[in-house]
């Protein structure tokens, strides 16, 4: 496994792979890696002769008062199991390299409507910093494919619409979300939580799946089946900043003959942030 921290060896590798016609596929993470991005990179491996994986916690994407400054930060783990994985690149820059004028006035991609909405609402300004930094990963690296996991649901779709809109050369392939084995979808901020919170947070994705089969049965009243959610979690400790129900391929409110639907939540649990989603078919 080779490991790149500048632009300068980068781009000469993927030069020499382009120059022997391989194609690439690129796995973008901040790090502190878990069995969510390993699969990425699993299926990754099948898609394409040459794999990549970017480490970089991006500061623009993290809003005053978050986590940026104490975002886990486990490089040397992260490169061994990465090998172990069988990674043929690792790409792991230091600020300087991605933002060689700062942070402070630097040029900044929007993908508009879709980023001002859900986590976009408490998050000004993150889905600007994600779009930004996946367009310079894009650029630097040229993959054909790029994995990112379903559970940044809302992310997934803003970077679709980013490849759609500026016309960029890459296939977007949104991979299933990972799950602890009493479904707590698989997340570097889980270790924000204390061992009581880590049992009680099960019940975000048991609030999910219950909203999920009383769409399915028939349920009509969307907005019931929300206030029903919300209600759950703030009874269980949590402190939700939504519980909604969307149309799954734009995340628009859902109109009666979307059938295509997706539950999506956000909410706080101690010094976690969580959030999940779950498919949801309703009846014709």
């Amino acid at each position: 496994m080779d490991i790149h921290y500048d632009l300068e060896s980068l781009r000469s590798a993927i030069a020499g792979w382009k120059r022997e016609g391989l194609n690439i596929a690129l796995v973008p993470t901040m790090g502190n890696l878990h069995d969510g991005h390993l699969s990425l990179l699993q299926h990754a491996r099948t898609l394409a002769q040459r794999t990549v994986v970017s480490i970089f916690v991006n500061p623009i994407q993290f809003g005053h008062g978050e986590d940026y400054q104490r975002y886990p930060s486990t490089l040397e783990a992260d490169r061994v199991k990465l090998e172990e994985a069988g990674l043929d690149l690792l790409f792991a820059p230091d600020l300087d390299q991605l933002y060689p004028g700062g942070t402070d006035e630097d040029t900044r991609v929007t993908v508009p409507g879709l980023s001002s909405i859900l986590c976009g609402r408490f998050r000004p300004g993150h889905f600007s910093g994600v779009a930004t930094v996946v367009t310079k990963l894009f650029i630097n690296i040229q993959p054909d494919v790029a994995l990112f996991g379903e559970k940044d649901y809302q992310q997934l779709l803003v970077i679709r619409r980013l490849v759609h809109d500026l016309c960029l050369p890459v296939t977007v392939i949104g991979m299933p979300i990972i799950r602890e084995a009493d479904g707590l979808a698989k997340s570097s901020r889980n270790a924000y939580l204390t061992a009581e919170q880590r049992r009680r947070a099960a019940i975000l994705y048991q609030t999910l799946t219950d909203a999920a089969s009383a769409v399915q049965q028939g349920e009509r009243d969307l907005t019931s089946i929300e206030q029903e959610g919300l209600a759950r979690l703030e009874q269980s400790g949590f402190r939700p900043e939504y519980f909604s129900i969307r149309r799954s391929a734009d995340l628009a409110e859902p109109g009666p003959g979307d059938r295509d639907l997706r539950i999506l939540v956000a909410a706080w649990l101690g010094e976690a942030r969580l959030i999940d989603n779950i498919a949801a078919l309703r009846p014709v």
